[in-house]
């Protein structure tokens, strides 16, 4: 029987803030809004057509993320962990990643496995596109996560995934989505057949793997209302 929780599902959908908090996420993730760039409450809240208190609650959230670094008296930026940060976060989510294995190894129902062979499906369409490549990763390790039915679990994971996504886009080597969804594939195939230490030498492996590939790149700045436009349109 799968033990996914279902109990966080909000009927009326997300609230407005969780909305504009989805929107930036991806902007960030999406390598749009890049490093250091500096995240006016103003050209937010007029980007989505939201009030200022809703801009700053979001940002708010992504800082305790850890996307988005507030500074006394000079307002919100892009995080811009360094490459000694990123280390220790892929340490932590190691561990994460070790208990969730622990928990759904040979506890995945027939439907929970045919989702998440689905989600490696759709990864492995994305080789072209790097940004894709990591949004589709995190979410794939996050669905994971979900599966377990911890909700602490699933809380910290969802920050130290943010991060790692940060530290990717912003160090990471150009490389194939097909490799990663590869790898999901097999930890998957392990977590349905129960084998444990096979699944749990996939996932360290995976992860190890993730982790080395880093490479410091220069990435273009652009205006923030020309970049949130486009996930302004998705919330209307």
């Amino acid at each position: 029987m799968s033990k996914k929780d279902n109990s966080s599902d909000d009927k009326a959908g997300p609230s407005r803030t969780e909305r504009v908090r989805q929107a930036l996420r991806h902007a960030i993730i999406d390598q749009k809004l890049t490093p250091g760039v500096r995240l006016p409450e103003d050209a937010i809240a007029e980007s989505f057509g939201t009030s200022r208190t809703i801009a700053r609650e979001a940002l708010g959230r992504l800082a305790v993320e850890g996307l988005v670094d507030l500074q006394p008296n000079r307002g919100a930026f892009v995080a811009h962990p360094t490459p000694e940060e990123g280390q220790d976060i892929f340490v932590v989510r190691r561990a994460l990643e070790r208990a969730i294995v622990e928990d759904l190894v040979g506890n995945i129902s027939a439907k929970d496995a045919d989702y998440l062979r689905a989600m490696v499906a759709e990864e492995s369409t994305r080789s072209d596109d790097d940004a894709d490549a990591i949004r589709l990763s995190g979410e794939f390790h996050l669905e994971l996560a979900r599966m377990t039915g911890n909700k602490l679990l699933v809380r910290y994971m969802t920050e130290v995934v943010s991060r790692c996504s940060l530290v990717l886009a912003i160090y990471g080597r150009a490389h194939s989505a097909y490799c990663g969804a590869c790898e999901h594939a097999e930890i998957v195939e392990a977590l349905i057949a129960g084998t444990r230490d096979k699944a749990l030498k996939l996932m360290d492996t995976h992860l190890s793997d993730v982790a080395n590939r880093a490479v410091l790149t220069v990435r273009n700045k652009g205006d923030i209302r020309d970049v949130l436009a486009a996930y302004a349109k998705k919330l209307k």
